[in-house]
């Protein structure tokens, strides 16, 4: 279980450090051509959302890693889950219908929350 864990949250952080970085540190024009809800989302929300992916990420490796409150990491993936529900919930109220990235983020990250119970 500890290896399937780490399989799963490591390619999920990597996905949400990514993600959470890319919108810390880029423009919206920049962002645009990626991702269509930044034109109607205050830059200040963009930011939060990547300062909580990024969060999100390290709470699934760090404290696993070194021991410490482990529980965290079982709070970082249903955080995640509950973030990509919400941003489903965007898409689909702004018409858009491309929601797969979305559907596969919420299942790995429940994945990801089955696996982080073997750590309570």
């Amino acid at each position: 279980m500890a290896i399937a864990y780490w399989v799963v949250a490591g390619l999920l952080a990597a996905f949400y450090l990514y993600a959470g970085g890319v919108k810390l540190i880029r423009s919206r024009e920049q962002l645009l051509p990626m991702m269509a809800w930044v034109d109607t989302t205050p830059m200040s929300a963009v930011r939060a959302i990547g300062a909580i992916e990024m969060l999100g990420a390290i709470g699934l490796i760090l404290p696993p890693l070194t021991g410490i409150a482990p529980w965290l990491a079982l709070a970082a993936a249903v955080g995640l889950v509950v973030l990509q529900l919400l941003a489903t919930r965007v898409h689909l109220r702004r018409g858009d219908r491309h929601i797969a990235l979305n559907l596969s983020l919420i299942a790995i990250a429940a994945v990801t929350v089955g696996l982080a119970m073997t750590w309570l």
